[in-house]
């Protein structure tokens, strides 16, 4: 494998990403463009935007990984991925946009006119993002560690460096340009190489034979259908408490363009997904050995040059690199813009100097623990934040829309059971390990008793709450309205 064309794509991108971010500096002056883009994003922008962030390390490198590894149980990841936009879309994406909140905690105090809620809710968002940015740091590690045999530290430094850089210069106005591009530059560089490979080998006989590509153990009859519902459940709701999703909501006009983005997004990440899972079934059949070696989360990097030896497959590899690092980017710069707001509100005032501040810091801190720990499987990694959110934050935020009764006492009781029995079950799992039946499956995939356990804490809680306070007057109505018959494109909230 030759390195150069690697390098030079990684750098081509660095370029653009910068140029791109920095240009975004000369119209970021006021506070409402540095956390929302002044709510001035467009539906087709603020989806290729909302894709850019939302397809991560895990997504680009781990998924086809996956499917190398599990076969068709594999493919759960990208329909609980896409479907959980479907949720957003029904319950949350105009409401969150209606509330007129910055951040995920403004939303909760408008809400429950709680300060205790606000902090709960505002360490839970941190919690989640730095464990969401974290597989972006490792992914790029672990990335140019293979193409270039650069040490480990490299590829999380670079990131940081420039995900700090662009997020503090111009915050969300200039990281919204910098993600919709990247969106484009991962699905060309996964969707042209299996375009490609494709083509080369209909007219190939691989002589492969389909048992062995897909054996029986890797397939629905394999399946722990616990573990599967589970995992599932986890990832239609744990979009919902993704908070660097959620931000992007605030940044539309209106409610009607909220829904309007949300449509796209499925369409676009849907796009993408079938790029990356097609890679994975051109993964079992050139490169089976791959699973065996432990090198499953590399074998995107491998496959060019595997079915297309010499210059056209150091080429599609380069461009397979830049999507890789496009996903890294765009990724961890969303996370560390929706961090940075919450921060910035609960530290520094929400001034634009406090926001830099904690752009900074907001990046430092993974950044440190992704320097003193060794990534896992890509795709566990960022299906484990899905879990933590669903279970910690995605209740109270359904019910904060929908229920009335919900009260701040609720609220934070939902989040901490939700956090601590999700967290401890995670933690039980290192200690019990895989081989011990249904406890195992009950503790790495939580979700199907955990997120339960959290909603049932909010609910019971709340009824139970003798000071409860009402929401503030007009406050649910404005959240649930229908919105005004559509002007063009999308109606005014």
């Amino acid at each position: 494998m030759n390195p150069v064309f690697d390098l030079i794509a990684v750098g081509l991108l660095v370029v653009a990403t910068a140029v791109m971010g920095f240009a975004g500096v000369r119209v970021s002056r006021t506070t409402g463009d540095f956390f929302v883009a002044s709510r001035s994003v467009r539906p087709v922008w603020n989806a290729s935007a909302i894709s850019g962030e939302y397809l991560s390390a895990g997504t680009f490198l781990g998924l086809a990984g996956l499917v190398l590894l599990s076969g068709s149980e594999g493919f759960w990841f990208p329909i609980g991925y896409a479907a959980g936009y479907l949720l957003v879309l029904l319950f949350v994406a105009a409401p969150l946009r209606r509330s007129g909140a910055y951040t995920i905690p403004d939303f909760v105090q408008a809400r429950l006119r709680s300060l205790a809620a606000r902090r709960i809710t505002s360490i839970v968002v941190l919690v989640i993002g730095w464990l969401y940015i974290v597989p972006q740091m490792h992914g790029a590690a672990l990335s140019l560690g293979v193409v270039a045999g650069m040490p480990r530290w490299a590829g999380a430094v670079v990131i940081a460096v420039l995900v700090a850089a662009i997020v503090a210069a111009g915050g969300m106005r200039a990281i919204t340009a910098v993600q919709a591009m990247q969106y484009w530059i991962k699905l060309t560089a996964l969707a042209l190489p299996a375009i490609v490979m494709l083509i080369v080998l209909f007219g190939a006989d691989t002589r492969i034979d389909p048992a062995e590509a897909f054996p029986v153990e890797a397939g629905p009859a394999g399946t722990d259908a616990y573990a599967t519902l589970s995992l599932l459940f986890a990832l239609l709701l744990g979009t919902i408490g993704l908070p660097h999703v959620l931000v992007r909501f605030y940044t539309s006009p209106n409610g009607a363009s909220a829904r309007h983005t949300t449509v796209l997004v499925i369409v676009m990440i849907g796009l993408f997904y079938a790029a990356s899972s097609t890679m994975g079934l051109i993964a079992r059949v050139v490169a089976p050995e791959m699973a065996e070696a432990g090198l499953a989360d590399t074998v995107v990097l491998a496959l060019p040059t595997k079915v297309l030896p010499g210059l056209a497959g150091q080429l599609l590899t380069a461009l397979i690199v830049a999507g890789a690092f496009a996903a890294f980017l765009g990724t961890a710069s969303g996370l560390v813009v929706s961090l940075a707001g919450v921060v910035s509100q609960e530290l520094f005032g929400g001034t634009v100097r406090g926001f830099r501040i904690s752009a900074v810091l907001c990046t430092l801190v993974p950044l440190v623990w992704s320097l003193i720990t060794i990534g896992e499987g890509l795709v566990s990694s960022v299906g484990t934040v899905f879990v933590f959110a669903a279970s910690s934050l995605t209740p109270v935020i359904l019910l904060g829309v929908w229920w009335s009764r919900l009260t701040a006492r609720g609220a934070i009781a939902g989040m901490l059971v939700g956090a601590a029995s999700c967290g401890g079950a995670l933690i039980a799992f290192r200690i019990v390990g895989p081989d011990h039946g249904l406890w195992s499956s009950l503790l790495a995939q939580p979700g199907a008793w955990t997120i339960p356990l959290s909603a049932l804490a909010v609910v019971v809680v709340s009824l139970l709450d003798r000071r409860r306070r009402p929401p503030s007057e007009g406050f649910l109505s404005r959240l649930q309205r229908p919105d005004p018959a559509p002007r063009g494109m999308g109606g005014r909230d």
